[in-house]
C-alpha cells in the first residue's frame, strides 16, 4: 500500500514539475483591486500553505476567541475538520483584501 502511495506521490510531483507555465489572457477589463490581488498572489512562494487560528490571531491582532468566531463566519474561507481549523493562505488573502475595500 505504501509503495502505491509513494509512486502516486512521485508521479504527481513529476507531473507538477514538468508542467509548463502558461499565460492566461483575460478578455474582460480587470479592476485595479483585481490586478493588485493577482500581482500579490504571483509573489507568494507557497499560496496553498495552510494557516491556523494562531496565524490569523497574529495577523489580525485579535484574541483567540475572536479568531475562532472569525473561522465560524459564513464568509470566511476556512476548513473546519473537528477541532482543527485552517484556512488556505491564498483564500485568506483574497478574503482580507475584499474586506478592506
Amino acid at each position: 500500500m505504501e509503495n502505491i502511495m509513494e509512486k502516486l506521490t512521485k508521479d504527481t510531483i513529476n507531473e507538477i514539475q514538468n508542467t509548463e507555465v502558461k499565460k492566461i489572457v483575460i478578455e474582460n477589463e480587470i479592476t485595479p483591486e483585481q490586478r493588485a490581488i493577482m500581482e500579490s498572489i504571483k509573489k507568494i512562494k507557497n499560496p496553498f500553505k495552510m494557516l491556523t487560528v494562531q496565524d490569523i490571531m497574529k495577523d489580525l491582532n485579535i484574541c483567540e476567541t475572536v479568531a475562532y468566531r472569525t473561522f465560524k463566519r459564513a464568509d470566511f474561507p476556512s476548513i473546519n475538520v473537528g477541532k482543527n481549523n485552517q484556512v488556505m493562505l491564498i483564500s485568506y488573502l483574497v478574503w482580507k483584501m475584499q474586506k478592506r475595500v
